[in-house]
């Protein structure tokens, strides 16, 4: 039996941040070898983490990276408290996961959790998951990435609220200079803000278009004010309400925040800033991200917790 000291103990719990007796007890189980330990405790991180999995992670950050003017990713990557969200080891490995999906040509996640983690390629990307769920001993997920690549123009990304939502703008233009930039920006600041579904009408399906028609018959059915009316007029009034819907949900239909009378749609700023700088432009595209969007949230009860707690 090897003589465990106090400065292997020290060295393991360096090597994988695992706790004091953790990585007293690894060197035990592995007679002090400290290759093996390292793989004892990993193992053992890896039972952790599949016991923490079952726990909703809805918190986290998103984080957007541009390889270069022409290519971008964004990522989100939840845990589930926002103070770990706001723990610099976490942001550090989201910014890696970051910076792996910017370079990477996997086309779903299974196929990104597969590669080879970039920092340690004799790793996994779900390998470095499931070691940073170990350390910081809350359940984290790698929800979702995407890159963008723009092959006939420039992207432009936007991070909003330290990473609540990330927005990446890819635009078609023969013209890339500060100006364009920085028009792309403030689009990706709308997008960001109002969080448009499509960059135009044209993209909006008619089984949508369809679908939202049959809510709005439904709505004007309930309205006493529409009692009695002629289907034509009917008829006109979910044709009307569809149109003020579909400006609200398309970017180019939207108005513009930053209009100084108030009025201009983006569509016309786009035409504006184009003109401005003698460039062919156009919006192709946007990805717009926001921390635990779609995640059903655990409320707790802190009241009834400590009472269960205490038999009550």
């Amino acid at each position: 039996m090897a003589n465990i000291t106090a400065a292997m103990v020290k060295e393991l719990r360096e090597l994988t941040g695992a706790g004091m007796m953790d990585c007293k007890k690894a060197l035990g189980e592995t007679d002090g070898d400290m290759e093996a330990a390292v793989e004892f405790l990993r193992k053992n991180g890896q039972a952790k983490a599949e016991k923490k999995a079952g726990r909703i992670a809805a918190e986290g950050l998103c984080k957007v990276v541009m390889k270069d003017e022409k290519t971008a990713a964004v990522v989100e990557v939840n845990s589930e408290t926002d103070f770990v969200a706001k723990n610099e080891e976490f942001q550090n490995f989201v910014a890696a996961v970051a910076e792996q999906a910017v370079c990477s040509d996997a086309a779903d996640m299974d196929a990104f959790m597969a590669e080879a983690w970039k920092s340690d390629t004799s790793k996994t990307v779900k390998d470095a998951l499931v070691e940073k769920v170990a350390r910081i001993g809350e359940n984290l997920n790698i929800r979702r990435f995407e890159k963008v690549t723009a092959d006939n123009g420039c992207v432009a990304t936007y991070v909003h609220g330290g990473g609540r939502i990330g927005v990446i703008v890819v635009a078609d233009t023969d013209v890339v200079n500060d100006a364009i930039k920085e028009a792309l920006t403030n689009l990706a600041m709308q997008i960001a803000a109002l969080s448009p579904k499509y960059v135009a009408t044209s993209e909006v399906s008619e089984e949508y278009k369809a679908h939202e028609k049959e809510i709005l018959k439904a709505q004007i059915a309930n309205d006493p004010k529409m009692a009695g009316k002629p289907e034509k007029v009917i008829e006109g009034a979910v044709n009307g309400r569809l149109n003020k819907e579909l400006k609200e949900v398309c970017l180019l239909e939207q108005v513009y925040v930053k209009a100084e009378d108030g009025k201009q749609t983006v569509a016309q700023y786009v035409a504006q800033v184009a003109k401005e700088n003698n460039a062919n432009l156009s919006i192709s595209r946007f990805v717009r991200f926001e921390t635990g969007e779609g995640i059903e949230k655990k409320v707790d009860d802190f009241a009834a917790e400590v009472a269960a707690q205490a038999g009550m």
